[in-house]
């Protein structure tokens, strides 16, 4: 068993959160489809932003040259003169991005990507490694962020480097999102409406709890089962998720329960309430339908009956049981 143990200065940025702009993700995904397109390479580049704050936005990127043997992971090559020339021209286009990692099309780590990080090490202190799903997905972000610290034995051993995941997400400036606004109108079903956009979005965002939530019943029951060692640090965070969550139980006497509790309860029942009219009115247009379908039927029938006998009178107001 390992703990994970960082200095000052890196636990400053496991602390801290990664927005990535989309600007970055179709950068990535471009220079996927011209170099390693419809086959199992991954591409490598270098990404740009500010580190500064507690939030680290990663707002630019480049490729750069990248081989790596498929058969053997430890044997890759990778091209510093480039990263210097690029990075020179970025400075006079954009003084403020400073070169604060580098991303990879992944899906997931891979053996030598220590020994890659290791090198971007000489350009920034901490570099940020990003990890870039370039294949779709039904649910979540295509983005993995990691920094890599000191991994300590608890057996005495020598310590060694591992990558520690930190939060990312997606966030676009004012700029940004008014240019990809453009773009899903051309995507975008025009039929549909907010309802049906706001459902759609709703049912996403469940798809991708669920999928974490299922992730962590993996690893709680591998930990169970004596698979996976106990980690700390990861069941301390888990019990801070649960210890969010808001007690809704009712406890014997009404007056005692929680002011949360009571809105939760009102606004489910508004919500069913709701639902519980709604069937009723669709009941009753569908009883409506069937007596006026069995009126119809009715009259087709006699006028079928009076055109094969013109001799027999029928009543002009037909009585229907139900």
């Amino acid at each position: 068993m390992s703990t994970a143990v960082a200095g000052t200065s890196e636990l400053t940025f496991l602390n801290k959160t990664v927005a990535v702009s989309p600007l970055v993700l179709l950068s990535v995904v471009d220079h996927y489809n011209r170099v390693a397109k419809d086959s199992k390479k991954r591409v490598v580049g270098v990404i740009l932003g500010d580190n500064s704050t507690d939030k680290i936005k990663v707002t630019n990127s480049y490729a750069i040259p990248f081989e790596e043997d498929e058969k053997n992971p430890s044997v890759w090559f990778l091209d510093h003169n480039f990263i210097d020339s690029m990075g020179e021209m970025f400075k006079k286009i954009n003084a403020k991005e400073k070169l604060i990692g580098w991303y990879h099309s992944g899906p997931k780590l891979k053996p030598s990507d220590l020994k890659i990080n290791d090198v971007f090490r000489r350009y920034t202190a901490n570099p940020l490694l990003l990890i870039v799903d370039v294949q779709p997905r039904e649910v979540g972000i295509p983005t993995d962020a990691y920094f890599a610290v000191e991994d300590i034995k608890n057996d005495g051993s020598a310590a060694e480097k591992t990558f520690v995941h930190v939060p990312s997400l997606i966030e676009a400036e004012e700029a940004e999102e008014i240019g990809v606004e453009h773009l899903l109108r051309d995507i975008r079903d025009q039929a549909a409406g907010n309802l049906s956009l706001k459902v759609t979005q709703t049912y996403q965002s469940l798809l991708g709890l669920h999928q974490k939530l299922r992730e962590i019943a993996n690893y709680l029951d591998k930990v169970y089962q004596k698979k996976l060692p106990i980690n700390h640090t990861i069941l301390g965070k888990l019990q801070n998720v649960f210890n969010l969550l808001p007690n809704l139980v009712q406890q014997g006497n009404v007056e005692a329960t929680s002011p949360l509790a009571t809105a939760f309860t009102i606004k489910t029942n508004d919500e069913l309430m709701v639902i519980y009219i709604s069937t009723l009115v669709r009941a009753i247009i569908a009883f409506h339908d069937l007596i006026e379908n069995k009126l119809e039927n009715k009259k087709l029938n006699e006028k079928k009956s009076q055109d094969s006998n013109p001799d027999i009178e029928i009543d002009e107001k037909p009585t229907v049981s139900v």
